[in-house]
């Protein structure tokens, strides 16, 4: 059977801006189950144009790399295949860059806002001058349960490119630096003393800006309760 893509494709060096072309690719349909999107990419880049570009790394959903926008959601091309995607009323597969991030050229995005955003909320344990670098910072099963959901981020930046707020706001620090903040605001070795409350309490760029729309819950390839993860930071904010 033949599988129709349509791919976005740019390149800063053309006049032509940005457009879709069109593609496909041959499969047995006994195979679709394991044909993943990023599979189908590839192919397409050896088969019919080498020019083609988009990161991926993994290819198994651990480095986040892959993320794009797939028939109007947010996902992983390796974690998303043809089956979950072709139907009787879906007869074919489109794919664009992740919407918010400008794009480099046809499905790479410039993620630099992402990571600057993730530096202000320093994602690192800070500690005090008391804390001696000759000894191990443990932590018991019982003081990682309430972070350990957040720790399954990949910065991969489908929820903070799904994010209204971010769309039109782009000094808002997002989903993604959030739930890397509470992820270290709530360890329970971490000695920060509100460091980070300061910046995740701004009026501007901070938590106080979601709206709780819970596209990026849709969104994470980790089924991270995004939402639920900045409503407990309004709280601590708060001082609950």
């Amino acid at each position: 059977m033949e599988i129709a893509f349509e791919v976005s494709r740019y390149n800063p060096e053309e006049k032509e801006g940005n457009f879709y072309q069109k593609f496909s690719i041959s499969a047995r349909p006994g195979n679709l189950d394991d044909l993943t999107v990023l599979d189908s990419l590839i192919r397409l880049k050896e088969e019919k144009d080498g020019s083609l570009t988009f990161r991926h790394s993994c290819g198994h959903g651990s480095c986040g790399s892959c993320a794009m926008l797939i028939n109007g959601e947010n996902r992983l091309a390796c974690k998303t295949h043809l089956v979950d995607l072709l139907s009787q009323d879906e007869s074919r597969v489109k794919v664009s860059p992740l919407p918010g991030f400008p794009v480099i050229k046809d499905l790479v995005v410039d993620l630099g806002s992402l990571f600057e955003h993730d530096r202000e909320i320093k994602p690192y344990l800070v500690g005090s001058d008391k804390t001696s670098p000759e000894e191990e910072n443990l932590q018991t099963p019982e003081e990682l349960a309430p972070i350990q959901e957040a720790t399954k981020c990949i910065m991969c930046g489908a929820c903070t490119s799904s994010c209204p707020t971010y769309w039109d706001n782009k000094k808002y620090l997002g989903p993604a630096a959030f739930v890397r903040a509470f992820r270290w605001e709530s360890d329970s070795r971490d000695e920060s003393e509100g460091e980070r409350m300061e910046v995740l309490n701004d009026k501007r760029g901070g938590v106080w800006g979601c709206n709780k729309v819970f596209n990026c819950n849709d969104a994470c390839p980790k089924d991270i309760d995004t939402v639920g993860v900045i409503e407990k930071l309004k709280r601590k904010a708060l001082g609950f």
